[in-house]
């Protein structure tokens, strides 16, 4: 690890465009860099820190911040600083001015320092490569593991388009609001637009969070707790541990009951917060709860948000507007002034419901219609597709929540299967008395599953048992997945069944490292594994297991929505067969009284169940009530009559649903058109060679093996040294693919794509290092001898890292090949033209003839920049047009629509505006670099 003292020089390997920086300040961990030339300042983790030490050697010239010259004679190292002297004088390290040229890719070459034909090629490959993913419409959409489900991929590209967006979340359950917002914060990272996240989550979600960021998208959020902040606290007593990281992932409870920590997370600045389970922030016009409050503070000093919840509004008035006063203070204040705003977004959306389902219009729907289209095409509107749909469109942009508010249902969306529930009812065993009490004390152990007095369970003679194993053999080999309640269970299970048909048996609970689930997950998955998996209860945390078609409850938990996260292993959108529920139950067990309140009462088996926290509020302890009856009969009769309450809560609750259906939302929160775009552009990008191609050429130089495992899949296994060179490829291996299906199917294994760890590793292993920048080469041709220099030169903009200036005008490689005669041959000698027919040069007596190199070479690079400038000049025009035309567009439009929809932010016009001016003069201000030059003899 690099010692780092203030006033040394460096450079940074991945931005070389910001010039020398020098260290201003070093903390633990930290170190800071300003770079005077480029007028930036950057903060890097010392252990990661992309940064090359700037030293002079003798013989070069630097130049003071005067701009007065001096030549190197003599260099000492005093206090780890530099001193160079010469000509009379002497130069301390930090006295160097920013404009002094460091080693350059001339000296390289001149001083005969040359690497092959091949190391050239793969370093220009790679400009190109790292140029054309950084323009790609879907950059920061790619590298997800994740299925291309297409409104997921449509609210994540509304809102990471948006300048400064804060946003709701609140798609049903099973759409997937994790995923949409991972997508968001990964585009917006890998994207450089944002740097700082903390998200914040009910303590019971941390893990399924965690596990969700990395394994899907390739994002380390640390874990904020007591333990690490008081760890951090006793290395830097006066420091604030929210800092420490940039990307913090905590829970509410945490915070609420630790003052300390929640001033210190407020304290600090944060580019995006996220916040799960929003609904369970309690706020009323008279009061808030701590947790409320702080998600509050945080809100306003985050510039970014995103809220997940799947409580519709119609839940609650009032707990909708507390959500929405968190994403806008100003513009949702009052709470009167709201519930007046309901009730015409109601009248608004039925009207766009009738147009959206060509129903006839009344009168008044045409006066209204008339402020946006002629008398003459209203009367068109039923015939009209495309007019109906530019309408439509008019309507939802100006008048629609969908600025702030984003919600899918799944009555709107396709992909789901059918569920088919298969109720088994065991008859009591009258050679086992003692099973019914078995059977509830078991039940009593699984309501109380937070103490510690877990049983220890046998179940030799539990005919659930009996019937599991009928059910594999009569199903084999079909996957059957197990879920129960605790990993005692797990493991008694494991003993019986492997005993019993003397197979392996998978399993998967809490006390397994989150790599060995992963690897019995993936064994799982195989075709010729088991055919068993047995889950404790995190076992229907996020995990998808949608290639099985079999799910058995071997018990049934008591909170509806924690039954719903198991169905929802299986039940998931994109699920391409019906999914089988099996739940064995012994005849008068506890479990029985359970299920079917869940069958009869709710439908829960074969249906989506919404509002499973208000179901479990309200009938849990009528619930109790009848476990504690004794007499068979009366237990009965409650049941049923409990039954059908329920059956009367659920269809009232189901139309208070359907009664607020908001087509104005359901529209804006889902466009076909433009997720099929997306979605195109991917799936080209997954089937393009290209990255595969490139990869292997950079792991061949790099000494990494790669092992054919399957199509597109690989092992791959470092050197020691490679280890180092590549982070991210463990020393045992790791297992890669480039297919994405078939990563998805496989948590063990990677999926590869431009924007994964890998591939950045590769493009900075390439760019950030003299890697391939000079070279000579022979070239076999039919053309007269002669001399060529091929020349690469790269258009830089040093910007903001907020700034996500790649968008208009990305770092751009320009190619340019000269003759002896200074005349442009570029297209004459291509660059496939150069890789079939250019061979290393060992002798180097070309590079010591002084005429060339101290005459001829320069003058050619020298013409070729001119050349290159012009080519610039036009590429700076046009993204500044680009950026001025697309920049534009969006400010006007939102000044426009504020004008009628007060969900319109003023900052976040303001934003814009700003971002304007800066990216304007970031693109005025960029500058062509040489990276790499290649000479070439023509033979």
């Amino acid at each position: 690890m690099e010692n780092f003292f203030p006033n040394q020089l460096y450079t940074s390997s991945g931005e070389p465009e910001l010039g020398i920086g020098i260290v201003t300040e070093v903390s633990k961990g930290r170190v800071q860099i300003s770079f005077p030339e480029t007028d930036e300042v950057r903060l890097y983790a010392i252990e990661s820190a992309p940064l090359i030490r700037t030293v002079f050697k003798v013989g070069d010239t630097v130049f003071d911040k005067h701009a007065n010259s001096m030549r190197i004679e003599k260099i000492q190292n005093q206090d780890s600083l530099f001193i160079y002297f010469g000509e009379g004088k002497s130069l301390l390290e930090s006295q160097i001015g920013s404009g002094t040229a460091t080693h350059t890719v001339e000296d390289r070459l001149f001083a005969a320092d040359i690497d092959s034909p091949e190391k050239f090629s793969l370093r220009r490959e790679t400009l190109y490569h790292d140029y054309n993913r950084k323009l790609s419409p879907v950059f920061g959409f790619v590298g997800g593991k994740i299925d291309l489900i297409p409104h997921q991929l449509y609210i994540a590209h509304e809102v990471s388009s948006r300048f400064a967006p804060r946003v709701l979340l609140s798609d049903q359950v099973g759409l997937g609001k994790t995923i949409e917002a991972c997508l968001i914060l990964h585009r917006l990272l890998v994207t450089g637009r944002i740097s700082r996240v903390l998200i914040v989550v009910p303590e019971s979600l941390m893990h399924q969070w965690f596990v969700e960021v990395l394994r899907k998208f390739n994002l380390w959020f640390h874990i904020f707790d007591e333990e690490r902040c008081t760890s951090l606290d006793e290395s830097a007593p006066d420091g604030n541990p929210f800092l420490d990281d940039q990307l913090i992932l905590c829970s509410i409870d945490f915070l609420a009951q630790n003052p300390k920590r929640a001033l210190q997370a407020i304290s600090a600045d944060w580019d995006m917060l996220v916040v799960d389970e929003a609904h369970h922030l309690k706020w009323s016009v008279e009061n808030a709860s701590p947790e409320y409050s702080i998600v509050e503070m945080l809100s306003k000093i985050a510039k970014g948000l995103l809220l997940l919840t799947a409580t519709p509004e119609q839940l609650g008035v009032e707990s909708h507007f507390a959500r929405l006063r968190l994403l806008d203070p100003n513009r949702y204040s009052d709470y009167s002034d709201f519930i007046d705003e309901i009730q015409n977004h109601k009248e608004i959306a039925t009207l766009v419901e009738k147009i959206y389902n060509s129903e006839k219009l009344n009168s008044a729907d045409k006066l209204y219609l008339e402020k946006f289209i002629s008398k003459e095409k209203i009367e068109y509107l039923k015939s009209d597709e495309v007019l109906r749909n530019n309408l439509i469109e008019d309507l939802v942009d100006q008048y629609g929540p969908g600025r702030v508010l984003f919600r899918n249902t799944r009555q709107a969306m396709s992909g789901f299967p059918k569920r088919i529930a298969d109720l088994i009812s065991i008859p009591q065993n009258e050679n086992e008395p003692l099973l019914i009490e078995d059977l509830m004390e078991e039940f009593s152990n699984d309501l109380n599953k937070n103490s510690e007095n877990n049983l220890e369970f046998d179940f030799q003679n539990d005919p659930r048992v009996e019937w599991i194993l009928k059910k594999m053999d009569e199903i084999y080999p079909s996957k059957i997945l197990l879920i129960c309640s605790s990993k005692e269970k797990v493991l008694a299970l494991e003993s019986v069944i492997s005993e019993r048909i003397k197979i392996n048996v998978g399993i998967f609970h809490e006390d397994l490292t989150l790599v060995q689930r992963d690897r019995n997950a993936a064994w799982f998955a195989e075709h010729d594994s088991s055919q068993i998996l047995l889950c404790s209860e995190i076992g229907s945390e996020g995990r998808n297991f949608q290639f099985a078609q079999h799910l058995i409850l071997f018990d049934v938990p008591f909170h509806p929505e924690l039954l719903e996260q198991r169905i929802g292993r299986l039940d998931r959108i994109g699920q391409k067969d019906d999914i089988h529920i099996h739940i064995p139950f012994v005849e008068r067990s506890p479990q029985e009284i359970l299920i079917k309140w869940y069958h009869e009462g709710l439908n829960a088996f074969e249906s989506n169940l919404e509002g499973g926290n208000l179901i479990f509020n309200d009938f849990q302890g009528k619930l109790l009530n009848i476990f504690q009856i004794q007499d068979e009969e009366k237990k009965s009769t409650q049941l049923k009559i409990l039954i059908e309450e329920t059956k009367n809560y659920q269809q009232e609750l189901k139309l208070k649903l359907a009664d607020g259906r908001d087509k104005l939302l359901e529209i804006n929160s889902f466009r076909p058109k433009v997720a099929k775009d997306l979605i195109q552009q991917i799936q080209s990008q997954d089937k393009n060679p290209d990255l595969e191609s490139y990869l292997t050429q950079v792991f061949q130089h790099f000494d990494i093996e790669m092992e054919d495992l399957a199509s597109r899949t690989f092992l791959l296994h470092p050197s020691s040294f490679a280890s180092e060179t590549f982070p991210a490829i463990p020393r045992e291996g790791i297992q890669i693919t480039f297919d994405r299906k078939r990563a998805i199917s496989r948590d063990d294994v990677e999926f590869l794509s431009w924007e994964h760890p890998i591939t950045t590793a590769a493009l900075d292993k390439v760019l950030s290092s003299s890697f391939g920048n000079a070279s000579f080469g022979i070239l076999k041709s039919n053309s007269n001898p002669s001399l060529l220099l091929e020349l690469i030169f790269v258009l830089e903009t040093a910007g903001a890292e907020s700034i996500a200036i790649d968008r208009f005008l990305p770092n751009t490689p320009f190619r340019i090949v000269l003759d002896h005669s200074f005349k442009d041959v570029t297209n004459q000698f291509t660059i496939e033209f150069l890789s079939r027919n250019m061979y290393p040069q060992s002798n180097l007596e070309l590079l010591q003839n002084e005429a060339i190199v101290d005459n001829l070479l320069p003058k050619m690079i020298e013409s070729a920049k001119e050349i290159i400038q012009e080519k610039a000049n036009l590429e700076i025009e046009k993204g500044l047009k680009r950026m001025i035309q697309i920049v534009d567009h969006e400010i006007n439009r939102l000044s426009t629509l504020q004008e009628k929809n007060n969900n319109i932010r003023p900052d976040e016009i303001q934003t814009a505006i700003q971002e304007k001016e800066v990216l304007s003069n970031l693109i005025k201000k960029a500058k062509i670099r040489l990276d790499a030059l290649q000479l070439i003899q023509v033979q």
